[in-house]
């Protein structure tokens, strides 16, 4: 049962951060073998459950780091150069990383879906990392992200779960 939502999903993480983070300590020190393989499970079975199109929390409160080769593939999918794409639509965060310059994400159709979802940012579609990285070593962003996607929330959840009962 999927109790995370885009409306309760910060609340719920708040409420969890301690024990998501102590969880995520204690798997990164002492890795259960099975870890990887049982998280992308659980990534699974969540998105079997969860739509992203129903939520787009992720498009409407952050922005993805963008990188010089997803400037180059979004500016050729839109049709211009990439110093014009760039000047539209880039800005440098107070990481020195480029972002999109609005949020929510300027690309964000009424209906949830991308208009660049073709050439969208590496960093957009391997969201929420959790199928291709091992959350454990991704500690931070795995903590950061369970604030704005029901999905990892959840994964986290049932990951506590399983690994106690072990």
């Amino acid at each position: 049962m999927i109790r995370a939502n885009r409306s309760n999903v910060k609340e719920l993480a708040s409420n969890r951060e301690a024990s998501n983070r102590e969880f995520l300590i204690a798997t990164k020190k002492n890795r259960p073998p099975d870890f990887f393989k049982t998280t992308q499970s659980f990534h699974n079975k969540v998105f079997r459950e969860i739509d992203c199109l129903d939520c787009a929390n992720c498009c409407t409160s952050i922005s993805p780091i963008i990188t010089n080769r997803d400037i180059r593939r979004i500016a050729k999918h839109q049709g211009m150069g990439e110093s014009e794409f760039s000047d539209l639509h880039i800005v440098i965060d107070s990481d020195g990383d480029l972002i999109f310059n609005a949020t929510p994400c300027p690309f964000l159709l009424s209906d949830n879906k991308c208009l660049i979802y073709a050439a969208r940012p590496e960093a957009c579609a391997t969201y929420p990392h959790t199928e291709s990285h091992d959350i454990s070593r991704i500690r931070e962003t795995a903590l950061k992200n369970s604030f704005v996607c029901p999905a990892v929330f959840e994964i986290l959840e049932k990951l506590k779960s399983y690994y106690s009962k072990k």
